[in-house]
């Protein structure tokens, strides 16, 4: 492996790790991706980052491992400016960092509790959801899932304390408002965009960390669809403004995984 060609370390159902897959497809830079067993993950992402962090995604670039899809896009922003997803005028920008900062401490924390809250329960989902995300002979493997799912329903238990039902009652309190925040900004910007008159970092942040609820067939298809109980929160919501611009900012912005050659 090439010094030179960067390595995106993730986690294919990772919203957070969609956030710098988009960033890096947007700007089309060659990489390599490595996908530990999840739960392993946690080990990585602290070897990596010398302590720093403790999850995905973690960016090997130009000799530097870095941690945290918000500094991977700076970083990626000053490697290769083309395809800039900051703009260039000062409250613009200012506008688009505030709102990729809102989006991920307020959204990306909430959506990600409520899915694995109604996910966890569900044996044949998370079987599903486990064999996207184990190595080829275990996940083709009954046997293989069956654990996947089994220790996947118990580690995200543990890891983002997803069984309390109060927990996932504010979550969804939540992402409703920051659904709400993102059609005000919209309204406000008038331009289709949520910073300026083009595509930013705020508007790839919104959209990658909402795709939980739209489940777009340009991100990761590897989220179960058809749970009942998010689906019968996420319906209603896929139908407001804010969901359709969702769906949109992936059909018209996020480059094919083809478009962006790594290996896996």
């Amino acid at each position: 492996m090439s010094e030179q060609i960067p390595v995106l370390w993730h986690i294919p159902v990772s919203h957070y790790s969609e956030k710098a897959r988009w960033a890096l497809a947007h700007k089309g830079i060659e990489h390599e991706r490595r996908a530990p067993i999840p739960g392993a993950h946690i080990a990585v992402a602290l070897w990596l980052t010398r302590g720093a962090q403790s999850t995905f995604p973690v960016l090997r670039l130009d000799g530097r491992n870095i941690g945290d899809s918000t500094a991977i896009i700076a970083a990626l922003e000053q490697r290769r400016p083309q395809a800039a997803l900051y703009p260039e005028d000062p409250a613009e920008r200012r506008r688009a960092l505030e709102l990729e900062d809102f989006f991920d401490e307020q959204l990306g924390p909430r959506i990600r509790l409520l899915a694995w809250h109604e996910l966890r329960t569900d044996r044949e989902r998370m079987e599903q959801l486990s064999a996207g995300m184990l190595p080829g002979p275990l996940a083709d493997n009954a046997v293989g899932k069956a654990i996947g799912g089994r220790f996947g329903s118990t580690y995200v238990r543990v890891r983002f304390r997803v069984a309390d039902d109060e927990a996932a009652a504010a979550a969804r309190t939540a992402v409703i408002a920051a659904l709400d925040r993102l059609e005000a900004e919209l309204d406000a910007s008038g331009t289709g965009y949520l910073a300026g008159d083009q595509f930013t970092v705020a508007d790839l942040t919104a959209a990658s960390l909402f795709y939980p609820m739209v489940n777009p067939p340009e991100g990761p298809q590897i989220l179960p669809s058809g749970t009942p109980a998010l689906e019968e929160f996420f319906e209603p919501l896929r139908e407001r403004p804010g969901g359709r611009w969702v769906s949109e900012m992936f059909a018209r912005h996020r480059e094919p995984e083809s478009a962006v050659p790594s290996a896996v």
